[in-house]
Parts: structure tokens; C-alpha cells; sequence
């Protein structure tokens, strides 16, 4: 666009008028975009591709060199907002007369704003995010019989912040437009740090809880008592972009279409540039905020890539995931954390994970790892932090070692403390596993076998030590833990038998990791099968999920 001398004129005089509105001036502005657009002036994406890059060249005309690592969203935000409204006074000035100008003006002062905002006077696929929101909340407040008329106006604003904010993926978009609120996007918007998608686990878990709340409710399970989910950020994709921009690992981008051997021989030096990397000041400045907020609370940062729960490929167990104690320093706490986002970024280029991509045709993809970092759940015990029980279930049952068992019902694997020994098999250790439609029957049929097939060990977090550690049960429990007879059973004289009350006399060694109580209670049998049911019938397929 080149600016010809007989239009400045107008642009100016449109520009000053437009000052002596200025709470106005916005909804003015909208307006005269409408105009523009419906009169074949400029298309929407065009004007909106032009606002970008006028933006991106006043980067440069200030002196940012590395625009995406220098700039914080809200300030980037903040420039788009002045470059387009720019634009719009330009464009107007030039193209249209100032008496369609004085009639907008008019138009907006008769009208109050509440009648005008309700009607939706911009294309929601185009408008910046405030907008969205402002609108949204508009419409999801107002009396129901006002909400009838603009239900459809909420729907697309949802599905377009779903898209922008959570995942483009249209199979999960269809599920998620029907249980998502302005309400809940906000929330999700208000943890986020960067722009771009908040990741297909963090999405994924999110969903799962909507789905639960709504469709539990109407199971008649309680869900506000018995189920939430650990209080989360999300560390968007773009940040992953700003990362790889600042450290200049753009030579790493391909390591996809390199010859496995290759990608072998690379990848020692390709994660040390990785794992030494710096982040853009905003994204470090964000995380600093986080680990005020969190304060002493251990931390579990986890990968949140695009390509993870989706709902055609699984990449369960192909990132990787850290437990941070957090009872360091401010400095040394904000040092852990980015140094455990820069070794999830560094999984990417990871061969065994670039070799699943082509195996499941991915090979293409760009891939935008997010990251996922929650509140561990669990309590101090001693000096150590973790939860009395976590796991993995299923909604349904691979393993039938009895006929009674039915696969539909689902199966959980069990174990004391942290759920890493569930979720990853380890050797020489076992996990409880349940089958949800028969929690009392175990695939081990004597005494003997229960005792070999069960947990010696159990992660934890030291909390004096400030590390994650595995220990054998006996050095982490004691018999005065609070919920030990709910997990633990006597094995005396050959027999396995329930914890009746506690003496003086018991020893750890005398016990073994059965949770046959807590089962037998049945409450935790029936809440998981019917929470993986509901789920199930959401998604239309089999689903898993971690607890604690």
C-alpha cells in the first residue's frame, strides 16, 4: 500500500475526529471495517495479513532484531491493536466519504452500547482475541431469552478460541465445542505463557474434566468432591519457536528426513545445544512470575506437543516429563524449570521419536511441542512428598485372567506413592492391577505369587534433599503412615490377610502392598469405572487416563 498525497488529508481529519471519541473510537473503528468489507473495499484476511506485516516492519524500524524473542505477546498484542486501527482510519479515508463516517458516529452515540454489542458485527475467524472474549462473555451472561437469539454467535466464537488456543484438530473440536464455556477458556487463557496452542495432553486433560463434570453430574457421580485436576500452566507452542529462534537451532529442524543413523549421530550434539540454551527475557520474566506463585510446592513439567493425545496416534511415553522438588532458591527453582522445558524441547529431535513419526506417517508434521506444568499431588510424609496411591486406568480390560471379568468395565494399575511405577513398567516391580468390574479378584491365585508380584519400591520426592528418588517401601513408610492399613495387608504365616488394627508389634517386613481394603470399600472401583464410561461415550473410543 503506498500512501498517495491527495488522500493524507482526509486520513488526518478522520484521525482527529475520531480522537474526540475515545471510549467510542474502538466500536467506531469496528463499524468502518464493516464497511470496507462489505463493499469489496479489501477482504478481511487481506487486511488482517497486511496489519501483520505493517507490524512486523515496525519491529524493525525500532530495532528488534529477533522480533519473536524480544517482544512479550501483550506488547506484540498491543501493536497489532494500533497498527490496524491505522489501517482502518487509512483505508476508510481514502476509499469511502466522511458523510458515511458522520453516520457510523451517529449511529453509535443513538445506540447503547448493549444493544450494539449484542449484535455480532465482525467475523469472529478474523477479530483479535480481546474482541472474542469481550463478546463471548457477552453473550454467555445475558438472560436466557436474549441468549437464544446469539447461541449460535457463542458457538463460533468458542470454536474459533478452541482452535486458536487449544488444538485445530477438527475431531477433537467437535467434542470440545460442546462441553467447553467463555468461562473455561478464560481460565485456561489467563495460565497460559506465550502464544500458540496449549498441547494435545494439556487439552486432552482438560476435556476429559469437562466431559466429567457435565455427563458425571448427570451419572449422579460427585464429581466437585471426589474429582479435579492439579492447577496447571501451559507453556504455549510458540514459546518452543521463540526458543529454537534465540539459541539459533534452526539447523535442527530437519533432523526428521535424515537417515535414522544419521539422526543417531546427530543427536548427542543437537540436545547439548538444546539442553544449554537461553529463553527469551518475556518467557523467562512468565516463568519467574510461576515460581512465585507456586512457592515451595513441588512441580511435574511435562510435554504438551501437538501430536500427543490425539485422537488417531498415541505418543504416550515417547517424551519426557521432570519432577521438580522446588525447595531451592527462587533462582534455583526458575533454573530447574527451564532447564527441564529445554530437555522436553531437546525429545523432539529424539530418533526413536522421529522414527515413530514415520511409522505413523507424521513424518511432515511441524511439530510444536507445549509444555504442560502442574502442582504435584500428594502430602509430606517425613521428609519426603508424594501421593498414597496413583496409577493408570483404563476404560477397557486387555487382561482377563478370570471369566467373571469383564473387559468393558476397564482395569487400573496401582501403585503407593508416585504413579511414575505405574505408568512405566518396571522390572523386578509390580503394580496392583484391578480389574474394575471385580476389584476383589487378583491375577495372582496363591499367597506366594502375591507377595513376588508386588510393589518393593516407591518414587518419591526428598524434600530435604531437593531430588526425585526411588527408595524401597520400608525406608519411606513407617507404621504410624495415616493410610496404611488402606494399602497394606498383613503376611503372616503364609497367609495374606486384612489389617485389622495396628500394634506395637507390626513391622513393615510383615506386610506387603495389596490396597485390598481401599478396594474392598468399593467407592474407588465404582468412581474410576464410571468415570472412564462416561469418558468412553464422550470420545467414542477407549481411553486412558493417570490419577492420584
Amino acid at each position: 500500500m503506498s500512501i498517495q498525497s491527495g488522500a493524507v488529508p482526509k486520513v488526518i481529519r478522520l484521525y482527529l475526529e475520531l480522537s474526540q471519541y475515545p471510549t467510542l473510537a474502538p466500536r467506531i473503528r469496528q463499524r468502518m471495517r464493516e464497511e470496507l468489507f462489505t463493499r469489496g473495499i479489501i477482504r478481511p484476511d487481506e487486511f488482517e495479513q497486511e496489519v501483520e506485516q505493517k507490524a512486523i516492519q515496525s519491529q524493525l524500524r525500532e530495532g528488534l532484531t529477533d522480533p519473536v524473542s524480544q517482544e512479550s505477546p501483550d506488547t506484540w498484542d498491543l501493536r497489532l491493536r494500533s497498527i490496524r486501527d491505522n489501517l482502518t482510519d487509512f483505508y476508510f479515508g481514502y476509499n469511502l466519504p466522511h458523510d458515511l463516517l458522520d453516520e457510523i458516529v451517529r449511529e453509535t452515540i443513538a445506540h447503547p452500547a448493549s444493544e450494539q454489542a449484542f449484535r455480532l458485527s465482525f467475523n469472529p475467524e478474523l477479530a483479535p482475541w480481546d474482541v472474542l472474549f469481550e463478546q463471548g462473555e457477552l453473550y454467555e451472561n445475558a438472560l436466557p431469552e436474549e441468549r437464544a437469539d446469539v447461541e449460535h454467535h457463542l458457538r463460533e466464537i468458542i470454536v474459533v478460541l478452541i482452535k486458536a488456543m487449544i488444538s485445530d484438530q477438527l475431531a477433537f473440536v467437535r467434542v470440545a465445542r460442546e462441553y467447553f464455556t467463555m468461562k473455561d477458556l478464560r481460565d485456561i487463557f489467563t495460565h497460559r505463557i506465550s502464544r500458540g496452542k496449549i498441547g494435545g495432553k494439556a487439552a486432552g486433560m482438560l476435556l476429559a474434566y469437562k466431559v466429567l463434570q457435565r455427563e458425571g453430574r448427570a451419572r449422579g457421580i460427585d464429581v466437585d468432591s471426589l474429582i479435579r485436576i492439579p492447577e496447571s500452566w501451559y507453556l504455549a507452542s510458540d514459546a518452543f519457536y521463540a526458543f529454537r529462534s534465540r539459541n539459533n537451532l534452526i539447523s535442527y529442524m530437519n533432523q526428521k528426513y535424515k537417515r535414522p543413523e544419521q539422526m543417531i549421530a546427530d543427536y548427542p550434539e543437537a540436545h547439548e545445544a538444546y539442553i544449554n540454551g537461553r529463553f527469551p527475557e518475556h518467557i523467562a520474566e512468565r516463568l519467574q512470575e510461576l515460581i512465585f506463585v507456586v512457592g515451595k510446592h513441588p512441580l511435574i513439567v511435562r510435554s504438551s506437543s501437538l501430536l500427543e493425545d490425539n485422537f488417531e496416534t498415541s505418543f504416550a511415553g515417547k517424551y519426557d516429563s521432570f519432577f521438580l522438588p522446588n525447595q531451592g532458591s527462587p533462582a534455583e527453582n526458575l533454573k530447574a524449570l527451564m532447564d527441564a522445558i529445554a530437555r522436553i524441547y531437546a525429545s523432539v529431535i529424539r530418533p526413536d521419536v522421529l522414527i515413530y513419526r514415520d511409522q505413523m506417517g507424521l513424518t511432515d508434521y511441524d511439530e510444536r511441542m507445549a509444555i504442560l506444568i502442574q502442582k504435584v499431588e500428594g502430602e509430606r510424609y517425613g521428609r519426603y512428598f508424594f501421593p498414597s496411591f496413583a496409577g493408570v486406568g483404563f476404560s477397557e480390560n486387555p487382561y482377563r485372567w478370570n471369566k467373571r471379568i469383564r473387559r468393558e468395565d476397564g482395569m487400573l494399575r496401582m501403585v503407593v506413592g508416585l504413579g511414575t511405577r505405574a505408568v512405566d513398567r518396571v522390572a523386578e516391580d509390580y503394580p496392583r492391577m484391578v480389574a474394575l468390574s471385580h476389584p476383589e479378584l487378583r491375577p495372582e491365585p496363591t499367597p506366594e505369587m502375591v507377595r513376588r508380584y508386588s510393589q518393593r519400591f516407591i518414587d518419591v520426592i526428598d524434600m530435604e534433599a531437593n531430588t526425585f528418588r526411588t527408595l524401597p517401601l520400608h525406608e519411606v513408610l513407617s507404621t504410624d503412615y495415616p493410610g496404611l492399613g488402606a494399602i497394606m495387608s498383613l503376611d503372616r504365616d503364609g497367609y495374606i490377610q486384612p489389617m485389622a488394627r495396628r500394634s506395637l508389634s507390626m513391622r513393615l517386613d510383615q506386610m506387603v502392598v495389596t490396597f485390598d481394603k481401599l478396594l474392598q470399600q468399593g467407592q474407588l472401583a465404582s468412581l474410576m469405572r464410571d468415570a472412564l464410561d462416561v469418558l468412553e461415550q464422550a470420545y467414542h473410543r477407549p481411553v486412558d487416563v493417570e490419577f492420584a
